[in-house]
């Protein structure tokens, strides 16, 4: 099978790193690409379930964007909405109709909410979410999960990230997944002094297999939250939209206060939504957040088609029984050819780790030699799957799978 080269985009990445730090920044960033011969840096175009490169390579894409791409890159439905919208203003002195229209859609949809707040990244409604269950409280501590992932500002980070100094994230509490005894501790050891609970629908962090709530977990959180006056927040940002449209604590069976959502809501363009209970309306009034082009009006009217889609076709089933056929099918290819793939996570948005090797490598190997024959794989970080995603791209797939095993059985050649 023939395998691509990325000539441009090296090319490209030497440029950037002479007038841009790091060359590409964050969590695009090249670092955690190994080999990242076998990878490309920048993407030219993309439709639908593919990206291609400025090589002119084309890739069946299984990042997403890292999440953002839900209904295909360059949805005619979403794409004519934001358009629609565009002709009529985007970034105006007051906001738009559609503001009101897509959270009374999100009010509507997901389960429980009864307001909607609008920013832009995830990271704006995680720190918004908790300033208001800080304002509601009146209390200090924030309970998270340790390698959980809720953005990039300090709190979140914590102390021995550069940039990031011992007291941005003093009062953030960090325990095991799945130990709601830890959780407990905490609450007995700081009476009256816990503002929230954070943590994703379940546990997906980088570098290592991803962890479903344990059976009755979810509603021990919340009522222990409910009894002690703590404010349930869930980060929804990577799951939502992907496991249930009416969130992903309907599909678990609980009932946060603070729903975070970002990635899927608007297929790629930028918007991200912290939606809530009646409770809590009035804190989150209370507490000044605001930005630049939060209220970019274009974003809006995407996300309002994008969930409007999502919600028609059953987006969330159809990912789930798209990922489920081809996690399956890359299990029984990797056992074909002497290989353990494991699977963890939900089959909308999967961690992968061959078992034989554990110090990664050789997954970094085979999800390189995947990507250079045209299946974008990462090691590090769950994959995404689409609507777009096809069953020409699930056999392509396996096409690439078998013979991505066969070359690093034979040493990568």
């Amino acid at each position: 099978m023939k395998t691509f080269t990325f000539e441009k985009s090296q090319a490209l990445f030497d440029r950037a790193a002479k007038v841009i730090p790091c060359g590409i920044y964050g969590h695009m960033s090249p670092a955690p690409l190994i080999p990242p011969s076998d990878y490309p840096f920048y993407a030219a175009s993309g439709t639908g379930s593919r990206f291609t490169d400025p090589d002119g390579n084309e890739f069946i894409d299984y990042m997403c964007a890292y999440g953002p791409m839900v209904l295909g890159y360059n949805h005619p439905k979403v794409d004519e909405a934001a358009k629609k919208q565009r002709k009529l203003g985007n970034c105006l002195t007051a906001p738009a109709p559609v503001m009101v229209e897509l959270a009374e859609k999100l009010t509507d949809l997901v389960s429980g909410a009864d307001w909607a707040f609008f920013a832009k990244n995830g990271g704006d409604t995680t720190t918004y979410a908790v300033m208001v269950a800080r304002a509601a409280t009146g209390r200090k501590k924030i309970v998270a999960i340790k390698g959980g992932y809720h953005g990039v500002a300090p709190w979140t980070q914590g102390f021995g990230h550069h940039g990031v100094i011992e007291e941005d994230a003093q009062n953030i509490v960090r325990i095991p997944w799945n130990d709601f005894a830890a959780f407990e501790r905490v609450v007995s050891e700081n009476p009256e002094n816990v503002a929230a609970f954070m943590a994703t629908p379940y546990h997906h962090p980088t570098f290592a297999d991803n962890e479903m709530p344990a059976p009755g977990y979810w509603k021990k959180v919340e009522d222990l939250c409910r009894k002690k006056g703590i404010v349930l927040i869930v980060d929804d940002i990577r799951c939502g939209f992907r496991l249930d449209v009416h969130g992903s604590h309907a599909h678990f069976g609980f009932k946060p206060d603070l729903v975070c959502f970002c990635k899927a809501i608007g297929n790629g363009y930028p918007i991200s939504a912290l939606v809530g209970a009646e409770a809590l309306k009035n804190d989150a009034a209370r507490v000044f957040y605001t930005g630049s082009y939060w209220f970019s009006a274009v974003p809006m009217a995407a996300a309002l088609a994008c969930i409007e889609e999502l919600e028609r076709i059953d987006g969330p089933k159809i990912m789930l029984e798209f990922g489920d056929k081809l996690l399956k099918g890359m299990v029984e290819i990797a056992k074909g050819h002497g290989f353990t793939l494991k699977v963890s996570g939900a089959p909308s948005m999967p961690y992968l780790r061959l078992t034989d090797d554990p110090s990664l490598v050789l997954m970094q190997k085979w999800c390189g030699e995947c990507t250079r024959r045209g299946a974008y794989f990462t090691s590090h970080h769950n994959w995404f799957v689409s609507t777009a995603h096809t069953d020409e791209d699930l056999q392509r797939t396996f096409d690439i799978v078998d013979d991505a095993f066969r070359a690093i059985k034979e040493g990568g050649k």
